[in-house]
């Protein structure tokens, strides 16, 4: 192998490690099987959703986790391998494969990383059921807002009340 291979595969792994490394969630798939229409339209909705999918060799994924100290996946990255990296929202990427393995059965979720730490497909399965940030934000606005309305409740029964022996 000539040097100039061998530069752009180290800088490769440089890549990679750093995306291990920014990333909120990894989600890593085996993707034989899919079609080539479902490929693009998985891509397009972890694209949509700030996720970036890249199939990458497993030597160059071996290389690029042992660089940042991420330790159990040597396993996972056997066969067929796509790396969804996502640096915003730590549930999206699990929860959009996840559903989309339900339609596409070809697709099969490995193993990946929640938050710097090493996770099984049931770790990653169990994100993908938690509800989405907005899912979770409007469930906060609800238990939030129940206070006030039985406070709201109890002023106007207690002002109707008043009315009564008044009138």
């Amino acid at each position: 192998m000539n040097n100039k291979v061998i530069e752009k595969k180290a800088q490769l792994v440089e890549e990679v490690a750093e995306k291990f490394n920014q990333a909120a969630s990894v989600v890593v798939v085996d993707y034989r099987g899919l079609t080539v229409a479902e490929v693009t339209e998985l891509r397009k909705q972890l694209r949509d959703n700030g996720v970036e999918m890249r199939v990458i060799k497993n030597s160059i994924l071996r290389r690029a986790v042992e660089k940042v100290g991420l330790e159990g996946l040597d396993e996972v990255f056997t066969g067929p391998t796509a790396v969804a990296f996502s640096n915003e929202d730590v549930v999206s990427p699990a929860k959009i494969i996840a559903d989309f393995s339900k339609n596409a059965e070809a697709l099969e979720i490995k193993g990946g990383i929640i938050e710097g730490k090493v996770s099984s497909v049931e770790e990653i399965s169990a994100l993908a059921k938690l509800p989405s940030r907005e899912g979770l934000l409007s469930m906060l606005l609800s238990v939030l807002q129940a206070p006030v309305r039985n406070v709201a409740y109890a002023v106007k029964a207690v002002a109707e009340a008043k009315e009564e022996e008044a009138a």
